[in-house]
């Protein structure tokens, strides 16, 4: 275990809705936990070896507990239904310290929050945070079906009620998300913050880029992508800017596999371009990015990428490692 990380055991798992249940988190020799910011995210390792990232949706000014919400997925890789069948109370956990790459704007005019499904975890921590502070924001929680709408009796207690309006799938017309008349009139100052399925997310993303909203107002974090894999795919190298190794990376293989065939270890969590832990520098060549976590913007610069899903356009890539 490294210094970032942390030992912790489950006190409490509560089923907040259908198929989704909370997990508070507490470190197992009684301590403190490390200070949070809202939209912050943990990395959980577990039983079975993998590692999923949970956003924290539980009180920043709390340091006795962390809560983290998991939907189990149908399609799970092996992290939600680990955490649903075999995550008990009292079973030990390792954690990482968190971590904050969705953080809310300092010294926004008007906040505008938008939850689809689990994705209300680090939003509901930001309607909270915002409420506190006493800023300007309106929340929209967008989920299937009332019966799995996590979190609903804690929304209704809480002051900030009043601004969250809910809407359901299978509900009536009326009630439904308007998208166009959030999104169609960006204005200085206002932020728009968003976090749930990819399609959903790329939903409100694509309205808002196409009414003009500015890079810097809209805020976001995939926790899940589907890495697009194309027949324009074709094997390349990597260069160890440190060395000058080169490693062939075949067209089948990812940069971080090809790496690790050849004895090099890269720090890797999600494996699908979402989380960051990866990230390398990039000194030569231009990367084909097929990550959701660079902003269009810094993929452009071609001068880092994410070796656990991304490739080259050009026949060699020079890292910094």
């Amino acid at each position: 275990m490294n210094a970032s990380e942390l030992n912790v055991r489950v006190a409490r798992k509560h089923v907040e809705a259908l198929d989704i249940c909370t997990f508070e988190l507490v470190r197992e020799d009684g301590g403190a936990l490390p200070a949070f910011s809202a939209g912050s995210h943990i990395d959980v390792h577990m039983p079975n070896g993998a590692t999923r990232q949970y956003s924290l949706c539980n009180d920043p000014s709390e340091s006795h507990r962390y809560l983290i919400g998991v939907l189990r997925d149908p399609n799970s890789r092996g992290g939600s239904q680990t955490m649903h069948d075999l995550v008990k109370e009292g079973d030990a956990l390792r954690i990482s310290a968190p971590k904050n790459h969705f953080p809310l704007a300092h010294g926004a005019a008007h906040s505008v929050l938008i939850a689809g499904g689990i994705g209300v975890t680090p939003i509901l921590c930001m309607a909270e945070r915002l409420a506190v502070a006493d800023a300007a924001f309106e929340m929209h929680y967008c989920t299937r079906s009332q019966e799995r709408t996590a979190f609903v009796e804690r929304i209704a207690r809480a002051p900030f009620a009043s601004r969250v309006q809910f809407h359901f799938d299978d509900g009536d017309e009326a009630q439904k998300l308007s998208l166009p008349a959030i999104v169609q009139a960006p204005k200085t100052g206002v932020h728009l913050y968003v976090c749930g399925p990819k399609g959903f997310m790329d939903w409100v993303l694509d309205a808002a880029r196409a009414a003009g909203w500015p890079v810097d107002q809209l805020h976001y974090e995939f926790f899940s992508a589907e890495v697009v894999k194309s027949d324009a795919d074709a094997a390349f190298e990597v260069k160890l800017a440190s060395s000058g190794r080169i490693v062939a990376v075949p067209k089948d293989k990812t940069v971080v596999q090809a790496l690790a065939a050849a004895g090099i270890e890269v720090a890797t969590s999600c494996e699908q371009g979402v989380c960051g832990t990866c990230l390398t520098r990039v000194l030569e060549g231009e990367p084909d990015h097929k990550d959701m976590y660079l902003t269009p913007e810094e993929q452009a610069a071609n001068d880092q990428f994410t070796p656990c899903c991304s490739r080259s356009r050009s026949p060699i890539l020079v890292l910094d490692l």
